[in-house]
């Protein structure tokens, strides 16, 4: 960040404490690791200290942007009324996204957890996870069928080539990978078990910050309705090292069977649908090319993450082709014994 950014910083959080009364400003804003989206700032006033997320403004461009926080923010109370451990965002004016100048943003309490990486994540922290997880699928769950529009990605190869793009090979050469598991992804989502409920959408290990033994969940904004067992496959996955390609299967069984012994959902359900529904890194993949050409941002730091999102994403798509026949194995006997 240049030195006139951090002024513009400054004055920015200046203007939000006063605006919120949050008093004075009494050390320079610090940026913080945060999600790969948006920007988050650890400030500390005259009444305490504090996280502030400032939305990307390209995403808040987006028509469906602001009707998909407001679902998330009132599902976020019902959380909170469950006591669901969680970093909750702070209501100012009656409610929590707020805005000035331009700029969408959300405020936190500072909450000094950790959140693990994949060589950090143990049977006990699986556990706990399934279980939250479960608890948090129990507090409305609906007998409804999940309905989730078609994947149809155009992954942009002709204008990579053109603009000699060093992700022009990446996606060029996994072309046929992305498509076919696109195809399938899309036919598989229709043969999961017709269930929906509350779902985070983005639990995994980044997410959640540990502090001793104790955890909250961030980064609530993702809240929505969502089916549960696609969910629970997802982040077996994750807390498992799907991250970093190298799967645990002990962990991946001890996450999928806390949450089963803490949840009611039937255990008869097609694992082939579950392993080709889980296709999400395609339209995270999608996301990132885009931004890596330049067409859904307007900097050269955002367009570098870009670019190594799309390398990384790329290698977990033919990682988690590679592991088909593992998973679904190991599927059929976790679910045999429940």
């Amino acid at each position: 960040m240049t030195k006139r950014e951090m002024i513009n910083i400054n004055n920015f959080f200046n203007l939000v404490a006063e605006d919120l009364q949050l008093g004075k400003v009494l050390e320079n804003p610090v940026q913080v690791a945060g999600g790969f989206m948006h920007c988050m700032f650890k400030i500390v006033t005259e009444k305490g200290s504090y996280i502030i997320k400032l939305l990307n403004p390209n995403i808040m461009k987006r028509p469906t942007a602001m009707g998909n926080y407001k679902i998330a923010d009132d599902i976020e109370k019902i959380l909170q009324q469950n006591n669901i451990p969680a970093v909750y965002a702070l209501e100012f004016k009656n409610r929590k996204i707020q805005e000035l100048n331009g700029q969408y943003y959300y405020i936190f309490e500072w909450y000094d957890g950790k959140s693990l990486k994949d060589g950090e994540i143990k049977s006990v922290h699986c556990e706990k996870i399934g279980e939250v997880l479960a608890k948090i699928h129990n507090i409305d769950l609906k007998n409804e069928p999940f309905e989730k529009d078609e994947m149809h990605v155009d992954w942009q190869i002709e204008l990579a080539k053109d603009m000699n793009s060093p992700i022009c090979d990446y996606i060029k050469d996994y072309a046929d990978l992305f498509n076919d598991s696109m195809t399938k992804g899309n036919e598989a989502i229709k043969k999961l078990p017709p269930v929906k409920a509350i779902c985070h959408n983005d639990m995994d290990s980044k997410n959640v910050l540990w502090l001793g033994d104790e955890f909250k969940l961030i980064d609530l904004e993702c809240l929505g309705y969502s089916n549960p067992y696609l969910e629970l496959f997802e982040l077996a996955l994750c807390w498992s090292g799907y991250e970093s390609c190298n799967i645990d299967f002990d962990l991946f069984n001890t996450f999928i069977k806390s949450h089963f012994d803490n949840t009611n959902l039937d255990t008869n359900v097609d694992r082939e649908a579950l392993y080709y529904s889980n296709n999400g890194r395609l339209g995270w993949l999608e996301y990132n090319i885009k931004r890596a050409l330049m067409l859904e941002c307007d900097n050269e730091e955002e367009q570098q993450l870009g670019i190594s999102e799309v390398k990384e994403t790329v290698e977990h798509i033919i990682y988690y082709d590679k592991v088909r026949d593992e998973i679904l194995k190991m599927l059929n006997s976790i679910i045999n014994l429940i």
